[in-house]
């Protein structure tokens, strides 16, 4: 049975008289199985390759056995689940021409070079896949996962750990790494204008609250996207910001348990909450459930968010962290 395997079977669900609208429904945690399934029936333990490894591309060096890549069984699933939140607000798989003709395909984050540290940490949690690079003319420190890495680690990793990507231009592009390295695609040329979807997305807001790495995915985004300020007029707001996904948004609008309506202007959405029971359930997220942490320069724009609070009577009875 191969990954597509997973996705067809699924679908054919569907045309069961009476029950196959259930099933269509249940569409989610059944690929998730089936997949996770088709992996197990291929490596027993371990980690296996998807696709075929160029050897070019290796440059001089061995493929990984699964015995070899045991060891990023131990990546933190909480940090997995943190990441794919980050890459889906500020990462991008690049697919382009390489030049001669054949495909160039990377992972790329892009941060400013004072966040170098947070792409140090991905890179270190991570096993060292990867590479960073810094260009200090354009004030930019990037972290590259290569093609290789990609086949061998990080999408391995997260098909173990049925993650997955939210937001509509990160799921178009990793559907078609995944098309391309299934199929063996080697030529620019051959990438079609189409490819399958790999997970779809829960067809409710509710939906999205019961994926089980929805709330640590939060914790990436916000470290994305996410914006801790205070106006001229002293008004403290948390906001998230991205292109339009309505699900989505309502998704994370249901988290944070508030009823502030999401902006919606020139394909982008909004979500700012400012009140004191709204703030209460941020600072509880970030500080209290024993999510993820916030790192890099969100970490400190939090911290110096919150300690400004403490200072405002109409705070006193909030638990800040120290």
């Amino acid at each position: 049975m191969s990954l597509w395997g997973a996705t067809v079977i699924t679908n054919m669900l569907s045309a069961i008289p009476w029950i196959g609208g259930d099933f269509v429904e249940l569409k989610i945690i059944l690929l998730f199985k089936l997949r996770l399934f088709t992996y197990i029936l291929h490596t027993y333990s371990g980690l296996p390759t998807v696709g075929i490894v160029n050897t070019k591309a290796l440059r001089g060096k061995k493929s990984r056995t699964i015995e070899d890549k045991k060891s990023y069984l131990n990546v933190p699933f909480d940090f997995l689940r943190m990441f794919v939140g980050f890459v889906d607000g500020d990462g991008y798989f690049q697919v382009t021409n390489s030049g001669k003709g054949s495909i160039r395909l990377n992972l790329v984050i892009s941060l400013e070079l004072r966040d170098l540290e947070l792409l140090e940490y991905f890179k270190k949690t991570l096993g060292g896949i990867g590479r960073i690079n810094t260009y200090p003319k354009i004030n930019t420190a990037k972290y590259i996962i290569g093609r290789v890495d990609l086949q061998e680690v990080l999408i391995p990793l997260l098909l173990h750990h049925q993650l997955f990507f939210l937001t509509e231009t990160r799921r178009k592009q990793f559907d078609l790494v995944m098309h391309i390295l299934l199929n063996n695609i080697t030529r620019f040329s051959d990438i079609p204008e189409d490819t399958s979807e790999n997970f779809p997305l829960p067809s409710t807001a509710l939906g999205y609250l019961q994926l089980p790495f929805f709330l640590k995915w939060i914790v990436g985004f916000t470290m994305a996207e996410g914006s801790f300020y205070i106006k001229t007029s002293g008004e403290f707001v948390f906001s998230l910001r991205q292109r339009s996904h309505d699900l989505l948004f309502q998704g994370i609008k249901l988290v944070f348990k508030t009823n502030t309506k999401i902006e919606n202007l020139g394909g982008y959405m909004k979500l700012s909450v400012s009140s004191v029971k709204d703030l209460t359930t941020v600072v509880e997220l970030f500080s209290y459930s024993g999510l993820h942490p916030l790192r890099g320069l969100k970490s400190s724009d939090y911290k110096k968010w919150a300690d400004r609070m403490k200072r405002v009577p109409r705070f006193k009875n909030l638990k800040l962290p120290e």
